[in-house]
């Protein structure tokens, strides 16, 4: 199997905004690679989002928070969570001296 890229190239260390990059999208399916670099969701706005997502962070730091009920959860590198579809979060913190990259895969879950 051939490698197509790795993860942790092409990292800028000065973004001025989140750099998400979709890596597969196949039939209900999206993986993203994301990075921050002490980049924060605006004030007020949380993410509401119609399908599921598992997300990890690989690298760097972070602070989701959840809305409904009230929940902060601090992220390290290896931490994950599942993010059932429409549970509001945020991201409340991210290292802005050491890249935090994420994967997160969005998906649906058929109920």
């Amino acid at each position: 199997m051939p490698i197509d890229g790795n993860l942790f190239d092409q990292l800028p260390k000065n973004l001025p905004n989140e750099l998400v990059e979709n890596l597969v999208e196949y039939d209900g399916l999206r993986l993203e690679r994301i990075v921050s670099t002490g980049h924060v969701t605006p004030e007020g706005e949380w993410y509401d989002q119609e399908s599921d997502e598992w997300v990890v962070l690989l690298t760097g730091a972070a602070r989701l928070r959840f809305q409904a009920p009230d929940e902060v959860l601090t992220m390290q590198p290896g931490d994950f969570v599942k993010i059932s579809a429409h549970r509001k979060h945020r991201v409340d913190w991210t290292d802005p001296d050491v890249p935090s990259v994420w994967l997160a895969l969005h998906f649906r879950i058929p109920y």
